[in-house]
Formats: C-alpha cells, sequence, structure tokens
C-alpha cells in the first residue's frame, strides 16, 4: 500500500504523516510532498522510527515521482485559517493549490483514492471533482472528503459531557465540513439522552469547534494535530477496506441524493474506495430543520468550485 501525503511539511501533514509511518500496514510505503524546503528533513526524521513502513521526501520539482503507484493520495496541503477568517476567506488561494495537485494526480495515479482534507471541503471535493473530469478520469467512488474531524469532535464532547469513554460513544455527523453545515445527529446517539438545551448548544460547539482551536492558538496556527488523527484515522479505516475488511466512516462523498451533489453520509467503504452509500436514518425535528436550513449554503459551496474550474 503508498499512500502520498501532499503538502506534509505543514502542521496537519507532519502529525499525520508520523500517525502513518506507525501505523500502517507492515511493508507500506510513504510519500511525502511539499513545496516547503523542509519537507526532505521531515522524511529522514520520520525515517528514523522503527517500524516497517518506507518513507521518501519529495521536493516542489518532483510531484510525479511521488505520486506514481500510490493507492490513496491525502491533500492536507494550503493555507491554514487565522482569527477572524471565514473557512471561505482561504477559498482563493487554497482552491488553485487543489486543482493543480488533483491534476498531477489524474496524471499520475488516476486509479488512486483521493482525500481531501484542505478547506474549504465543502468547495474544494467539487474542485477535484471537476478537474478530475475535465482530466477525464472521474470516479465518484474514490473521492472523498475527510470530515472525520467533525466526528472525533462530537464524540469528545459528547463523552466529556456525559461523562463516558470516547471510545464507547458513536455520534454520526453528516452534511458538510463548515460552520452549520456540520449537523451531528445527537438524536442517534445510542444510550444517551440530551435536553433541547444540551442538544443546541453541542451542536453549536461542534459545528464552531475549529474557530475554537484557532482563537486558543491566539494566531499560532488552526486545527493540525487533532486533524492528522482524524486524516489518519480515515486513512486507515480505507486502507483496511481496501485489505477487505468491513468498514464504515462517515465522510463527505457524490451521493447523487436530494440534499446535495456532495452530502457527509455513512460509506461502506471497500477495495474500491465506496461500496455502499447508507442512509442516515430518521433526523429528529431539530435536525430535520437544522438540515433543510443549511442545504442552500452548501450547495452554494459546492456550486462556487464546480464554477471555479469550469468558468
Amino acid at each position: 500500500m503508498k499512500v502520498a501525503v501532499l503538502g506534509a511539511a505543514g502542521g496537519i501533514g507532519q502529525a499525520l504523516s508520523l500517525l502513518l509511518k506507525t501505523q500502517l500496514p507492515a511493508g507500506s510505503a510513504l510519500s511525502l510532498y511539499d513545496v516547503a524546503p523542509v519537507v526532505p528533513g521531515v522524511a529522514v526524521d520520520l525515517s528514523h522510527i522503527p517500524t516497517d513502513v518506507k518513507v521518501q521526501g519529495y521536493g516542489k520539482d518532483d510531484l510525479a515521482d511521488a505520486l506514481k503507484g500510490a493507492d490513496i493520495v491525502l491533500i492536507p496541503a494550503g493555507v491554514p485559517r487565522k482569527p477572524g477568517m471565514d473557512r471561505s476567506d482561504l477559498f482563493n488561494i487554497n482552491a488553485g493549490i487543489v486543482k493543480n495537485l488533483v491534476e498531477a494526480v489524474a496524471d499520475n495515479c488516476p486509479e488512486a483514492c483521493i482525500g481531501v482534507i484542505t478547506n474549504p471541503v465543502n468547495t474544494t471535493v467539487a474542485i477535484a471533482a471537476e478537474a478530475l473530469k475535465a482530466k477525464g478520469v472521474y470516479n465518484k467512488n474514490k473521492l472523498f472528503g475527510v470530515t472525520t474531524l467533525d466526528v472525533i469532535r462530537a464524540e469528545t464532547f459528547v463523552a466529556n459531557l456525559k461523562d463516558l469513554n470516547p471510545a464507547n460513544v458513536h455520534v454520526p455527523v453528516i452534511g458538510g465540513h463548515s460552520g452549520t453545515t456540520i449537523l451531528p445527529l445527537l438524536s442517534q446517539v445510542e444510550g444517551v439522552e440530551f435536553s433541547d438545551e444540551e442538544i443546541e448548544s453541542l451542536t453549536h460547539r461542534i459545528q464552531n469547534a475549529g474557530t475554537e482551536v484557532v482563537e486558543a492558538k491566539a494566531g499560532g496556527g488552526s486545527a493540525t494535530l487533532s486533524m492528522g488523527q482524524a486524516a489518519a484515522r480515515f486513512c486507515l479505516s480505507l486502507v483496511a477496506a481496501m485489505r477487505g475488511e468491513n468498514v464504515v466512516e462517515y465522510t463527505y462523498v457524490e451521493t447523487n441524493s436530494d440534499d446535495a451533489r456532495f452530502f457527509s453520509h455513512p460509506v461502506r467503504l471497500g477495495k474500491d474506495g465506496v461500496e455502499e452509500i447508507l442512509p442516515y436514518g430518521k433526523l429528529s425535528d431539530f435536525e430535520e430543520k437544522a438540515k433543510n436550513d443549511m442545504l442552500e449554503g452548501l450547495r452554494g459551496d459546492i456550486k462556487m468550485g464546480e464554477d471555479f474550474v469550469n468558468g
């Protein structure tokens, strides 16, 4: 299994690469690419960790070599959010980065599964889809927006509130990956009861958790460590599924549903990416209203990505 991380020298990229070096199956290869000159050093640093995962670093002129033969490509490249910045403010910078990287994936490893981490995910996944389509290699079953961070935050916050072990808490999170498009289905959390006030405050906290980190870091960055862990969890799930295990993750994929072209759903993963998009079940009245209220914004985010590529 060869995994390429594009943007491996950044805060998310380094955390993600560390976790993959220590957790990928023996015999895997980890290919680290970045335009930042420190990436060979990151690769050498990680190569000293005693696991049977081969690490190679690639600089800005070696993107094609980094991608050749990759089974999974993860894209955390881009600029992070700063205080006062909305995810949509990142758009113009990160849109071009994602488009260029995805075009290189199309040219060098068109069969790879792609996990887009770069914000704003609601939009960058649509950019990736249209870029792949323009190259004639788009396979909707192999393109994912990594929204696992919303799931792990939801599970952590619920566990903390109810004094539970987060490992035993499962919170479905559907929709998109910014603000009100993030919709935790607290009505479906088994064995836990919430008051209306708890539902409202938890939902708001999960939706704004990124801002919580940005503000706490006081201008020193955004969520890199938790995002690295979330991306690693998603990647390892995909690896397990590609090796024949039965795995379900919540992820932002093309759904052909009435909600939006792309929507975060529970997805059964398999050797070719999406094996089955599962229904997200019955929503409470609160969740139904929240979903209906955010759809227009989500569809607008998606259209912005499509228009960026298609003009």
